[in-house]
């Protein structure tokens, strides 16, 4: 097992690592829109906050010698269904035409979700 670890990205804040590859695949664990050198969340919405949570997932593949061109899988949360298409528009740039056709995405949506009658 090798832990990546990279001071471009937020620290792990507890007992894990920013991620393992193991087997030959990288698992890395879960990013928010913190902005490492400063330590705060990005300010500015859904737009900006996903641009940063991409670029500190982009920072941890680049630790382990990856890119988002070998990304296979990702599980991203939103905290308001409103916000599906602005963070879609955004995260699908870093991974560019690929999303369309090997990236297996799960969205959940943590609160706000609007009742079906």
């Amino acid at each position: 097992m090798n832990y990546i670890e990279t001071k471009n990205a937020p620290p792990a804040i507890g007992p894990y690592s920013q991620a393992v590859v193991t087997g030959g695949l990288l698992y890395a664990s879960g990013q928010i829109p913190i902005v490492p050198s400063a330590g705060d969340i990005a300010e500015g919405g859904i737009t900006v906050q996903t641009d940063q949570a991409c670029r500190n997932v982009g920072e941890i593949l680049k630790a382990a010698g990856l890119s988002f061109e070998k990304v296979v899988k990702t599980t991203c949360f939103l905290a308001d269904i409103k916000d599906f298409a602005a963070f879609n528009e955004v995260y699908e740039k870093p991974l560019g035409t690929i999303t369309q056709n090997y990236v297996e995405k799960k969205q959940v949506v943590l609160t706000k979700v609007p009742q079906i009658r």
